[in-house]
């Protein structure tokens, strides 16, 4: 399908769990066929977002629409528009990785007649095919990233969510996911929305990012503008990058978060 308007469209969004305001007012647009970066340290609000836009919370106050479709009266036709990666572990270690890319084609209802072809093609993108019928507990790291990757593209989803996409990988495999997310997006001209705590990650494959911080966007452009705006102001006192703009915003929280941030971290490792 033709994107018309934005894929993401976000206005007012507000959550909060008890006394903890997790969102806090956030206006967000990301255009079709881009892929956007939200940025943030843990507690930004940033999973929170992820989750309401996916459909797995609700929205307490504001809109958040997906290609049009809202997500609180539309969940399902949201869900169909979309391809998740969670940061945590999805694909089952006892299923071959053909089997848990077919799970996925019939989870998200991809016709019984394309589910064998889907299941090869998406396979055969991430480079997994000499691989697919062994069970994904032999595989490694990045295999087990592309398999969850193609898990998501099966159903040729026009919006990628992906977060922390990368975590925990080596800078070989973090290369070969990126890879695999940018030659699909050539292919399909399909939307990504991803969340990474690596900078040089977002400096290198978003066209846009946004910083979140305490539930709201302090800065959103391209990265190399939020660079430039940083020297241009004589806060980075020149050859700034992506990690300085970060801390301009956010303080010292690039690695904040509690002690169940840590653990939930290390496990995904």
């Amino acid at each position: 399908m033709e994107p018309s308007g934005p894929a993401v469209r976000v206005d007012g969004l507000r959550h909060r769990f008890k006394e903890t305001v997790a969102v806090d007012g956030l206006d967000l647009v990301v255009r079709a066929a881009e892929i956007f970066g939200l940025l943030g340290p843990n507690g930004a609000g940033k999973t929170t977002t992820i989750r309401v836009l996916t459909t797995l919370l609700p929205p307490q106050a504001g809109t958040v629409e997906v290609f049009g479709q809202d997500v609180r009266r539309r969940r399902m036709a949201v869900r169909r528009l979309i391809g998740y990666v969670p940061q945590a572990l999805s694909a089952d270690p006892a299923l071959s990785g053909r089997e848990n890319v077919a799970l996925f084609a019939r989870l998200f209802d991809v016709p019984r007649a394309l589910r064998r072809e889907r299941t090869a093609e998406v396979i055969d993108a991430m480079g997994l095919t000499d691989a697919a019928d062994r069970p994904a507990g032999t595989y490694s790291g990045g295999m087990i990233r592309r398999l969850e990757l193609a898990q998501a593209l099966v159903s040729a989803p026009r919006l990628l969510v992906l977060d922390e996409p990368t975590i925990g990988l080596d800078p070989v495999a973090r290369a070969g996911v990126w890879d695999r997310i940018h030659e699909t997006r050539a292919r399909t001209g399909m939307t990504v929305l991803v969340t990474t705590h690596y900078m040089e990650e977002a400096a290198a494959h978003c066209d846009r990012v946004a910083l979140m911080h305490r539930g709201r966007i302090r800065a959103l452009d391209t990265p190399a503008a939020l660079v430039a705006s940083l020297d241009g102001h004589g806060g980075g006192g020149g050859g700034a990058n992506l990690d300085d703009v970060f801390r301009e915003y956010t303080g010292d929280d690039l690695d904040g978060g509690g002690f169940k941030d840590v653990r939930a971290a290390r496990r995904a490792r």
